[in-house]
């Protein structure tokens, strides 16, 4: 069975629950990167960014995080990023050790005036 999001209804991925409470995708922005001459080879070639969660206005939400970078942000950028074993889905069938990677560059995000707020 297809996840509500894929069958069409109003539904975000944002708020999509692991059960605990947090989300397998999140927005956040670039704040910087990161060095590291010495590291796992499958680690070789990839580029570790600072990522600072927000949430849907834009506010800073919670601790900056190392992500791992697939689609080639950079800073000041507003991305779309996933944790977990997820993570890792981006780079199969390489088997990659992160715990967290940006998926996406956010173009523009569109919140629909809701009835009653103002």
């Amino acid at each position: 069975m297809k996840p509500n999001w894929l069958q069409g209804e109003r539904s975000s991925i944002l708020t999509q629950s692991r059960g605990n409470g947090s989300s397998n995708m999140m927005l956040g922005r670039v704040i910087g990167n990161v060095v590291a001459t010495v590291k796992n080879p499958s680690l070789e070639g990839k580029t570790f960014l600072i990522v600072q969660p927000i949430d849907r206005q834009g506010r800073d939400k919670g601790r900056a995080l190392v992500a791992l970078d697939s689609v080639g942000a950079g800073a000041g950028e507003t991305v779309y990023w996933c944790r977990g074993r997820e993570a890792s889905f981006p780079f199969l069938p390489g088997e990659v050790p992160t715990e967290a990677t940006i998926v996406a560059i956010v173009d523009t995000i569109d919140i629909p005036h809701a009835p009653g707020n103002g």
